[in-house]
């Protein structure tokens, strides 16, 4: 089987029992030395055929081994790693080939655009003396021929005037800027038309209204990364004042047309024809919410760009969105939670501990599925005595929770840690929690097990208004009905919602809550033995 362990895919496989005590080990494990999935399974097809004929060969041989024998077998498997040492250099040496080749390629590519600019500097050097030629002579003529009239005087000194500013011009490899020359005069027809001033286009004002603004969340920016992104493929990085109401609606025309998985998959084809094999197949489209919401990052930019006036309207704002299907999520009952914990998971995009210790942490913190996944082992703090979990920004992975109140500590209840395959206060050496997820193309971690959660819950039937994050609506209800003493804003700290009342006093408070109180709330979480799933 293929593990990404790091950044690079290994080769691992169990030995057959039988053969174990013969090879003197239980499996075999090899690093691909890639990083790409796709030349991993090429590597990892090869290694599977040849290992498997070693097993076949060592089951053939008698049970006790003469000197001979074993020497062969050992050799064998030599053979083994040393073709895959050898295979892995040839790789590297074929990669190393072909960079050379592109390096090689793009070294010409400069060569002619240099060959091409010398042609040009050239052209542009023999026109200067032209230039200069013929203005030494209007200027000797205008001041040494007392024949000429005082109008043609004057029109030879608007000439002298435009083949001054056309030097000026040439001089810095730029077209001339307008001048007025006399109607009918050589200037008038040879000047180089001048080019308007545009506006800075979007991926500008969104990395400086947006992306370098420190209060703006990393969801935030994520997010307007994602709607910028799928603006330019579409129409490319216009200019902020071209991009008019006529523009905005040919983008809400796409994006309503888009097909709900675009986006969602490792690979994925161009928006527009995304579109258009949606159109063709009938797929399904993405919600009339999530259209509302591109359109929503893209009118907080705006906002900035009119008030600066850097653009004349915000053609983003006063759209209908069609709303009307919107599924209101709910917690889980405990006959759905019993059919999650007894319906076998059988996938391979995470190990199982990984699956039931994920849901396992969601049913007794109320965390959501991106503070879960990206929990180090860092994150487990002992603090006045109690086990916590410290949701926080990690500003040099890129993340931070979804609000200023998703920072917080949350004490880990019994169940959790009581629960060995999780090994929170362990130190087992991996930098997260869950090491095997997976990162996804727009930076989100955990994508494998949020794809494969879907599909699971999908296919054992569980209805489309529960989700993961169905899981803090669980929670959140199961506090709320507990005693009276646990109080809200206790609870709305546990699971990291802004205070219902945000006075001074309040906000205060919740910053010297005791974390005895905390694990109280964390401990009235309780669930029947059959609705928490095994390990």
């Amino acid at each position: 089987m293929l593990r990404l362990i790091g950044s690079h895919y290994h080769f691992r496989r169990a030995v057959p029992v039988a053969v174990q005590a013969r090879l003197g080990r239980t499996e075999i494990s090899l690093s691909l030395q890639t990083q790409s999935k796709l030349v991993a399974r090429e590597r990892a097809a090869a290694l599977y055929a040849r290992t498997g004929a070693l097993f076949e060969k060592a089951k053939t041989m008698e049970t006790d081994l003469s000197r001979e024998e074993m020497i062969a077998l050992l050799t064998e498997q030599g053979k083994i790693i040393a073709e895959q040492e050898e295979l892995l250099t040839l790789a590297d040496d074929a990669f190393r080939a072909e960079k050379r080749a592109l390096q090689a390629d793009h070294a010409m590519t400069l060569m002619d655009q240099a060959q091409k600019e010398g042609a040009f500097i050239s052209f542009a050097t023999d026109s200067l003396k032209a230039l200069e030629a013929r203005l030494q002579s209007m200027m000797q003529k205008v001041f040494t021929d007392n024949a000429v009239g005082k109008k043609e005087k004057n029109m030879l000194r608007e000439q002298i005037k435009s083949l001054s500013s056309l030097i000026v011009d040439l001089g810095k490899h730029r077209p001339a800027a307008p001048i007025d020359a006399p109607a009918g005069s050589p200037v008038e027809n040879e000047r180089p038309q001048a080019c308007k001033p545009t506006s800075p286009p979007l991926s500008v004002m969104a990395e400086k209204f947006v992306f370098t603004d420190k209060d703006k969340s990393e969801d935030t920016k994520k997010a307007t990364r994602k709607t910028v992104a799928l603006f330019i493929e579409a129409f490319g990085d216009m200019p902020v004042k071209q991009i008019t109401g006529k523009v905005s609606g040919e983008f809400f025309d796409l994006l309503s047309d888009l097909p709900a998985t675009h986006g969602k998959g490792r690979t994925g084809l161009p928006i527009r024809e995304a579109v258009a094999q949606a159109r063709e197949r009938g797929q399904e489209t993405v919600s009339g919410k999530t259209v509302k919401n591109h359109f929503s990052r893209l009118s907080a930019l705006w906002m900035h760009l009119v008030q600066r006036e850097m653009a004349d309207r915000n053609p983003w704002a006063g759209w209908d969105f069609n709303i009307t299907k919107k599924i209101v999520r709910r917690g889980w009952t405990d006959d759905e939670l019993t059919r999650l914990a007894h319906t076998p998971w059988n996938g391979t995009s995470v190990s199982h501990t990984t699956w039931a210790g994920i849901i396992n942490v969601g049913m007794f913190t109320g965390m959501r599925l991106g503070e879960i996944c990206n929990l180090r082992k860092q994150d487990i703090e002992v603090i006045e005595g109690v086990p916590c979990f410290h949701v926080r920004p990690h500003p040099e992975d890129n993340w931070s929770p979804k609000t200023l109140a998703g920072t917080r500590i949350i004490p880990v209840h019994s169940h959790l840690l009581t629960t060995e395959e999780l090994n929170l206060l362990r130190d087992t050496g991996e930098h997260y929690l869950f090491p095997d997820l997976t990162v996804s193309s727009t930076g989100e971690r955990g994508d494998n097990f949020a794809r494969a959660f879907s599909k699971h819950k999908k296919r054992i039937g569980i209805p489309e208004d529960v989700t993961f994050h169905s899981f803090r609506h669980t929670v959140s209800t199961k506090l709320r009905n507990q005693e009276a003493h646990i109080r809200e804003l206790w609870i709305d700290t546990v699971l990291g919602h802004e205070a219902s009342h945000k006075s001074q006093g309040t906000m205060n408070y919740t910053s010297g809550i005791d974390v005895a109180n905390l694990q109280q709330v964390i401990e009235a979480l309780r669930y029947p033995a059959e609705c928490i799933i095994p390990f």
